[in-house]
């Protein structure tokens, strides 16, 4: 929806690579992109931190949720603290497929079991698809597993799997999207007008309108909302880099 208003307003044509946010920022260090929008804001920190991304800003964010079979066999619907779920998953051994990708959800996964004190192995309860959500999200259903999703993909594919909202609400869970320009003094081959221009066009009034707009055709339910105009602690984080 963005992509094609920013080639007619900025007549720039933009070669959109669509890969988890690990692999994005892989491809920054590398030079190998001009611009990106990724979602795992520590590895954001680290980036920016040395020299491989500049000018980092706040474009949107929707929101992670743990699902899992309307069973519920760890008793935790309805919990509001991921962490705590988490040790039930862990501590009832219920399964739990993880994306394990090195994504910005994989990301997000990894720093709630961090948090709830548990270090899960590969095997048994605890499964890795090495793909991305939607395949996740169909192997979570076919095993009656827990996974955390973004709720945007959760709610595009909910009609087709057996899988509730179980966790929701935490501030952990929120899924905050940044711009940045990849470093043109560390790389000079990037096309630094054509990313600062797509940067900009990201937090632009009528990029963000639109950001408000798109929703869910199924549920219609907005699934980002535009945070440009905001600061973090309007997020309720306590810095810029969550």
């Amino acid at each position: 929806v963005l992509v094609p208003l920013f080639e007619e307003k900025a007549g720039y044509k933009v070669k959109v690579v669509a890969v988890g946010t690990g692999q994005a920022l892989a491809m920054a260090k590398e030079g190998n992109a001009d611009v990106v929008l990724v979602h795992a804001p520590a590895a954001e920190k680290e980036a920016v931190a040395q020299g491989y991304c500049v000018d980092r800003r706040l474009v949107m964010h929707n929101d992670f949720v743990i699902v899992g079979p309307p069973s519920d066999p760890a008793g935790v619907k309805g919990k509001h603290e991921a962490a705590g779920a988490l040790q039930a998953i862990a501590g009832t051994r219920s399964p739990f497929v993880s994306r394990g990708d090195d994504s910005g959800t994989h990301q997000v996964e990894l720093s709630l079991w961090k948090k709830a004190g548990v270090t899960p192995a590969p095997g048994g309860w605890y499964i890795q698809s090495g793909s991305g959500m939607g395949l996740t999200l169909n192997l979570a259903s076919e095993k009656s597993a827990y996974t955390l999703s973004d709720r945007a993909t959760y709610l595009a594919l909910k009609k087709n799997l057996r899988l509730d909202i179980m966790v929701e609400g935490d501030v952990l869970l929120l899924n905050i999207y940044h711009v940045m320009l990849v470093n043109p003094e560390k790389f000079p081959g990037v096309n630094k007008k054509g990313a600062r221009a797509f940067a900009d066009f990201m937090v632009s009034d009528r990029a963000q309108q639109m950001i408000a707009d798109f929703v869910d055709e199924a549920s219609g339910e907005p699934l980002f909302v535009p945070d440009a105009d905001k600061t973090y602690e309007e997020l309720g984080l306590s810095t810029p880099f969550g």
